[in-house]
């Protein structure tokens, strides 16, 4: 099982990361960040938009955050600006940042039941995997936004977990 240090420090990992992803992305025009590479969600932009989609539904389970009004299909055109896109993710990941300093063992350990739109039924998980399966889809679909920014010409930073969170953020053993 995760501990609350865990969830900590990929929520900070998180945040580090998009900022690195949306820095990279800024660089391109528009064009670039909208044409469908084929990715699981066509472009860069969609892709970036699934997954400020992704983070809002999990924290709709999590946290009480509001529930976006599409499912799945819609989630790559849920944020079609891309300013507004960027404010979106900064203050999504300062709000996930916020939760993970509430976040306790006994919260990780417990069940949590929620109704999957994706399933179509109501599903009962342990809090813990859910929570890493919402890192997890992050580092996979940011994945794939590093190499579309990466083959339309942009360069995102150094990506190794170990070397990029500022000490603080680290938990001490």
């Amino acid at each position: 099982m995760i501990s609350p240090e865990w969830v900590r420090v990929m929520a900070a990992y998180n945040a580090e990361m998009n900022r690195r992803i949306y820095g990279a992305a800024d660089t391109l025009d528009d064009a670039a960040r909208r044409t469908d590479h084929g990715a699981f969600h066509g472009s860069l932009h969609g892709t970036l938009s699934h997954l400020l989609w992704g983070d809002a539904i999990w924290m709709s389970r999590f946290d009480g955050w509001e529930k976006p009004a599409v499912g799945i299909p819609g989630s790559p055109n849920w944020e079609p600006d891309w300013t507004r896109l960027k404010t979106r993710r900064i203050e999504q990941d300062a709000r996930i940042c916020e939760w993970a300093a509430r976040v306790s063992a006994d919260w990780l350990a417990a069940p949590h039941t929620w109704f999957s739109g994706a399933m179509g039924r109501e599903l009962t998980m342990p809090s813990w995997l859910l929570v890493t399966h919402m890192f997890n889809h992050q580092t996979h679909h940011r994945g794939q936004a590093h190499a579309l920014c990466t083959r339309a010409g942009a360069k995102v930073a150094d990506t190794d977990l170990p070397f990029i969170l500022p000490k603080e953020a680290m938990p001490h053993p």
